[in-house]
Parts: C-alpha cells; sequence; structure tokens
C-alpha cells in the first residue's frame, strides 16, 4: 500500500482547492521543524509528507494520476491521464511500450515559500501593512534565529538562484542477447522547452542510447537537464536504467552465464553430451565424461557475458543439471547398477 495523501492533510477525497489550502497551511505551520526544535527529525519528517502531499492533490494531472494508481503509480510507470505534459511532468515512450508518467516530489521548503509569497520565507510576513499582520511574525530571526532553513533541507536561501530540478529516472528494458552483443535504442521524450519570454511549449526529441557489450542491471544513462524548461528552474537531468528481461534459457550471475539441463539417470552415469545454442547464435557441443551428480556444474571458459571494460574477454558459462530419477528400477536394473558401482 502507498501513502495515502488524504490522510495525511487530513481531508476527504472530495476536498476542493480552498480544503487543501486550509489544510496544508495548518499542518505546514504546525510541523515547519523550527517551529519543533526539540522533535525536529519527525518534524522534518511530517513537514515533508504534507508538503508531498499538498504538490500532488493541488495538481489536478497528478491528483488524477494519484486517484486512479495511488502513490505506486505516481511514483513509478503508469499511463498518464492524458497526453498534454504538464510542468514539471515529462513523458518517456520506448518500443517497449507507452508513454508513462513519473513524479519526482519538489523540495519542500520551496513549496512553503511559493504558499506562503515571495522569494524568501520572511519576505511578506512580517509586520507593517501586509502579510500576516504587525509585529514580529512566527518565522522572523528573533524568534528561530537568523535562517530558518539553515539545518534543513539543502541549507541554502530561496533568493540563491535557480535551483535544479530533481533527476527523472526511467526504466530501459533490454533483452539478454542486447546487452551481449550490444545495440542501440532509439528513447522518443517529450518535454516543455521555453523561449526568451518564458513561454514554454511542447516538443519532442529522439535520444539516441548506445549500450555496450556485457553492460548488467542497473548501469544508467544520464541525459543532462533534458527535463521541462520552467523560470527559475534547471532543467531536470534525464536518467535511463539498465533492466535485464527474463530469458527463457539462459539466467546471468555477474559475469558469467548460467543454463540448466535436464537428464535422465543413465545420461548422467554414462555421459552425456550438451548442445547449447550460445546469444549470438552459435552451437556448442560440450562432451562431458565425468559423472554427474546432482551438484555438478560444468564449466566452460570464456562463453558468458562480455567484460564491458574489456569486451574481448568473457565470463564463463556454467551448466548445471536436473537429474531425472526414475520411479522404480526392475530387479535386473538394480543389479546391473550393483555391478556397476560395486
Amino acid at each position: 500500500m502507498g501513502v495515502d495523501y488524504y490522510k495525511i492533510l487530513q481531508v476527504d477525497k472530495n476536498a476542493t482547492d480552498d480544503d487543501l489550502k486550509k489544510a496544508y497551511r495548518k499542518l505546514a505551520m504546525k510541523w515547519h521543524p523550527d517551529k519543533n526544535p526539540t522533535n525536529k527529525k519527525q518534524a522534518e519528517a511530517n513537514f515533508k509528507q504534507i508538503s508531498e502531499a499538498y504538490e500532488v492533490l493541488s495538481d489536478s494531472q497528478k491528483r488524477a494520476v494519484y486517484d486512479q494508481y495511488g502513490e505506486e503509480g505516481l511514483k513509478g510507470q503508469v499511463p498518464p491521464p492524458n497526453a498534454g505534459g504538464p510542468s514539471g511532468a515529462t513523458y518517456f515512450q520506448t518500443g517497449d511500450g507507452p508513454n508513462v508518467f513519473r513524479f519526482n516530489p519538489r523540495n519542500a521548503n520551496d513549496i512553503f515559500a511559493e504558499f506562503f509569497g515571495g522569494s524568501s520565507p520572511f519576505a511578506g510576513m512580517g509586520g507593517g501593512g501586509g502579510g500576516m499582520g504587525g509585529g514580529p511574525t512566527m518565522f522572523s530571526s528573533g524568534m528561530f534565529g537568523d535562517d530558518m532553513f539553515s539545518s534543513f533541507g539543502e541549507g541554502r536561501p530561496m533568493s540563491s538562484g535557480p535551483r535544479k530540478a530533481p533527476l527523472i529516472e526511467n526504466r530501459l528494458p533490454c533483452k539478454l542477447e542486447e546487452l551481449y552483443k550490444g545495440t542501440t535504442k532509439k528513447m522518443k521524450i517529450s518535454r516543455e522547452i521555453a523561449d526568451a519570454s518564458g513561454k514554454t511549449m511542447p516538443v519532442e526529441e529522439i535520444l539516441t542510447i548506445n549500450i555496450k557489450p556485457g553492460w548488467k542491471k542497473g548501469t544508467k544513462i544520464t541525459f543532462p537537464e533534458k527535463g521541462n524548461e520552467q523560470p527559475n528552474v534547471i532543467p531536470a537531468d534525464l536518467v535511463f536504467v539498465i533492466d535485464e528481461k527474463p530469458h527463457t534459457v539462459f539466467t546471468r550471475d555477474g559475469n558469467d552465464l548460467v543454463v540448466t539441463q535436464r537428464i535422465s539417470l543413465a545420461e548422467a552415469l554414462s555421459g552425456y553430451t550438451a548442445s547449447i545454442t550460445t546469444l549470438d547464435g552459435r552451437k556448442l557441443t560440450i562432451p562431458i565424461n565425468n559423472v554427474i551428480h546432482p551438484s555438478y556444474e560444468e564449466v566452460v571458459p570464456n562463453e558468458g557475458m562480455p567484460i564491458p571494460k574489456d569486451p574481448s574477454k568473457k565470463g564463463n558459462l556454467r551448466i548445471k543439471f536436473n537429474i531425472k530419477f526414475p520411479a522404480r528400477l526392475t530387479a535386473e536394473q538394480k543389479s546391473g547398477i550393483k555391478k556397476l558401482l560395486g
């Protein structure tokens, strides 16, 4: 089960924008870390959850994705409710499936500062004619130190310049054959770009990823600043993470390839020849003259996965065996086995 954003903000699922603002205002003021100096760690966690919940539920598209798919869908891979591409969202398309939506929570301090107005939490919140009323404010330096954010989050003043949007990750499923031989994948992305006036418009781009032989699951390919362009925000880096699709014959163990063959007891005792088709289509014939027991493993050097730093070298091919034992033996068979083993 994912996080219940409605429960965090203490609102029901029919909450209006005004309901969300009131709830956020109340809870953000209550749980801001600088208001809870004796319980700052828990306050930070609550404050971040409150901000994330408000960011999702106050945005119609994020809320629609969350209502349909929950937190896992919002932060994972699900089709977006429409193909428009709102500010802050990036859609990906690969040859393996449809566009997907990926949500990365913004910095809680930024949301707080924007909600209460001004480029700094102190701006517009003090005495005088506006803000939250005359006299010292709740977050004035006299009550909470010179910098209320100095020990929370990124510890930078809000006016320090454009912030870097959180990176956006997307899985890149690959067949084992592709990781063995190497391949090139074309990825189409849709994103927002801004002109000199700050006006944004949607564009599509094709990114080329050259997958090298031997790359492993978890390998990351980064395209700097290919996220959406927004005022006062440095676009996010797009990161594709290699994922390995299951193979029908081989499993991978580091740089080794492992295959399991089913043989009879007679073959295990009298000799067996393994026939294997490699990931690049070659036929291997491997005679095995040893007695094959349940934990026996035949190792064929240099027939595993290429080693990325030196593709001329490879790991091993390891052949394991699933021995089929007969349900019963005749007296003659028993006698023959006794003679063989005696």
